[in-house]
């Protein structure tokens, strides 16, 4: 039996040839290769040479001691966390962090929503986005001069000044003295007190000194009126008058025809039992009265509100303040960048929703919460991580506001850098290493960022 065997009939596929590139094609495709490169490449030196080549150098200088010469390992990272002055940078650093985005963010965002209301709101973004165009060394001066704690100077302290005062009234003798020897007395509480007894019936002169004949008050009459005035049986007279004669003469704890009395003045008689028997306010030539007075002796006493100092302000470049007044700057700087990134992501959202919220009855205050917040959401992200990265470099401000005796108290990791390194500490070994702590503290707000960029372009 003869076997037939039918050859195998095999179909071959034939694949796609892929044609190389032809000469002209591969010359332009290098050529553009070659363009890109010319063009990226004064970028990339001028990347490599102030970015990266620094980047690596402090890390690998964080490794040696001051002179530069030594290896130490890991000794300056423990250095820097047994430092008191860089743990309080990292504290204020962290109080930075913390406070200063926050409130921008929140600012931002209320202005962004405010403005979206108002007739003139390209006007009002445009005055609150000057600031941006003030380096931050010009608005440093700028702050230092309104935080002044001179009033004459600092504005802030003169708005201070001017508010209390018009609720309280000041002290018009705060440089007022008793002369030795002549029946007066200052006590360890700032009041003065007779050194004699007084009782009803007679007239007591209390001379004081220290007080510039210009200063008085301008309705201030000559003593002499008051002094002479008789006190009936059961009541005490007295005149507290400024013991000093222009032009000179005059006769010391007498009252003389041309020296005048001091008006507003409190006085108390004290009873010996130490309480306070009655009170008066003198009059314009200085003289007060107490009448109906039991019989016995009293002790005059001058309270310490009559000569307390005058409220100075506030003092904001003060150990606990400086922080605080320097963040203060800080908003005011970037406010208006926080409202302008926040109000554009406003303007895209979609006004229907917002439309069809309104028809359904909700509020302003609901559309906010429920609506715009969340849709803002990733707006709002963007601009308070963007804030961190920038806080957490901040220098100028702090190393201009804050002056010489409380520089410490509000030093930051960017200013105890270089303060460590050049500012007397001459140890780049330490600045090195804080410098490499600030860049692991910035480098994850920096990847979130740029993550956050890669996915609402995709």
């Amino acid at each position: 039996m003869t076997a037939l065997t039918t050859p195998a009939r095999t179909t071959a596929r034939s694949s796609p040839a892929v044609t190389p590139p032809s000469g002209p094609r591969r010359s332009a495709t290098r050529r553009r290769w070659f363009v890109a490169a010319v063009f990226a490449l004064p970028a990339l030196l001028l990347l490599g040479v102030l970015v990266v080549y620094p980047m690596l150098f402090s890390v690998g200088r964080s490794f040696f001691d001051a002179t530069g010469t030594r290896f130490v390992g890991g000794d300056n990272y423990t250095e820097m966390f047994r430092d008191p002055a860089t743990l309080k940078a990292i504290r204020n650093s962290t109080i930075w962090v913390v406070v200063a985005p926050t409130l921008l963010t929140g600012l931002g965002l209320i202005l962004a929503v405010l403005t979206e209301k108002v007739r003139w709101a390209t006007a009002f973004k445009l005055l609150l986005f000057l600031p941006m165009a003030v380096s931050f060394l010009a608005a440093g001066i700028i702050f230092r001069l309104a935080y002044e704690e001179d009033p004459d100077r600092g504005v802030l302290n003169a708005v201070a000044v001017g508010v209390h005062d018009t609720f309280q009234d000041s002290s018009s003798y705060p440089t007022a003295r008793a002369r030795d020897g002549q029946g007066l007395a200052k006590a360890s509480d700032g009041s003065f007190r007779t050194t004699g007894e007084a009782r009803p019936g007679r007239t007591v002169t209390l001379g004081l000194v220290g007080v510039q004949p210009d200063e008085l008050p301008a309705g201030a009459a000559p003593a002499r009126r008051g002094a002479s005035a008789a006190a009936a049986p059961d009541e005490l007279r007295g005149v507290v008058y400024l013991d000093f004669t222009p032009g000179g003469g005059g006769e010391q704890g007498k009252v003389d025809a041309k020296e005048r009395g001091l008006p507003e003045v409190a006085v108390e008689a004290v009873s010996d039992d130490g309480k306070v028997a009655a009170r008066a306010t003198t009059g314009a030539d200085g003289s007060f009265r107490f009448a109906d007075l039991a019989a016995g002796s009293y002790e005059l006493r001058l309270p310490a509100e009559n000569f307390a100092p005058p409220y100075e302000g506030i003092s904001w470049l003060g150990p606990a303040l400086v922080t605080p007044a320097v963040i203060g700057a800080y908003l005011w700087i970037w406010t208006g960048f926080a409202m302008v990134l926040i109000g554009a992501g406003l303007s895209a959202l979609p006004r229907e929703t917002l439309e069809a919220a309104r028809m359904d009855g909700a509020n302003e205050w609901q559309i906010f919460r429920r609506i715009t917040v969340p849709l803002l959401a990733p707006v709002l992200t963007v601009v308070f991580v963007t804030l961190v990265i920038n806080v957490m470099k901040v220098f100028d401000l702090v190393y201009i506001i804050a002056p010489g005796p409380v520089q410490e108290e509000a030093t930051v990791l960017a200013t105890q850098m270089w303060l460590v390194s050049f500012g007397g500490g001459q140890d780049q070994g330490l600045g090195s290493a804080l410098g490499v702590l600030l860049l692991v503290l910035v480098v994850p707000a920096m990847l979130f960022n740029v993550r956050r960029f890669r996915r609402s372009q995709s």
